[in-house]
């Protein structure tokens, strides 16, 4: 199977079931979801849910959240990893909204990533699921999948996973690619022992037909009596 001909069975498979992936961040505007995704580096989408509600309602906009203190912030996510980078960077991020853009999220990565706590990914990710831009955001979850799969080819940093993915992948799918490919690493193709016997992409898997593919498991002991 070649590169081109695997893309097409992962994106017709993600595509047949699983053709509304989003994000499993819960936001209600573009501030909320930048918040949110700073504080997810690291952190689980749900400890983030858990911990973004209070987080809102003290602060509901970038206004508000510019003119916290550490002190007042810092307790809202302290159950969030890294919270006192998150913290600086989540006040300093609201003072640079308020400041530069006029207390709106700007929608250009270039723009996005002079943010404090600002990343490419985080860039990517607001570009992709607040206006459906064709950026593909990767963390670890794509890097492995890609990997694994075989859509990278000897890809050694997200920003080479990156390019090699929009080589193959549509633009009109890109941000929804991202999400079939965050999706299937947190929940099947995860980092250590990865779901293969459940797994749809079995035909396209270089990680399934090097390590998996007609391996028979070591008889049990009584099996052996």
């Amino acid at each position: 199977m070649t590169r081109k001909e695997r893309f097409q069975f992962v994106l017709a498979y993600f595509s047949e079931h699983n053709p509304d992936a989003e994000t499993e961040l819960i936001y209600d505007s573009p501030y909320q979801l930048l918040v949110a995704v700073i504080l997810s580096a690291q952190c689980t989408d749900k400890r983030v849910n858990m911990t973004t509600p209070a987080i809102f309602e003290r602060y509901p906009d970038a206004e508000s959240l510019s003119n916290a203190t550490f002190d007042e912030l810092f307790p809202l996510i302290k159950s969030i990893s890294y919270p006192n980078n998150k913290t600086k960077h989540l006040i300093g991020m609201a003072q640079m909204l308020m400041e530069k853009f006029h207390g709106e999220v700007p929608l250009t990565v270039d723009e996005l990533v002079e943010l404090p706590g600002v990343g490419r990914k985080t860039a990517n990710v607001i570009t992709s699921v607040v206006d459906n831009q064709p950026n593909m955001a990767v963390d670890t979850h794509v890097f492995r999948v890609s990997a694994r799969v075989g859509l990278t080819v000897n890809a050694k940093t997200p920003l080479a996973t990156e390019k090699q993915l929009l080589e193959f992948i549509p633009r009109e799918l890109v941000h929804v690619a991202h999400h079939w490919l965050i999706l299937h690493g947190r929940y099947i193709c995860v980092a250590r022992t990865p779901r293969c016997e459940v797994c749809g992409l079995q035909p396209a898997c270089k990680y399934y037909k090097k390590n998996v593919e007609g391996k028979i498991p070591e008889p049990r002991k009584k099996d052996r009596a």
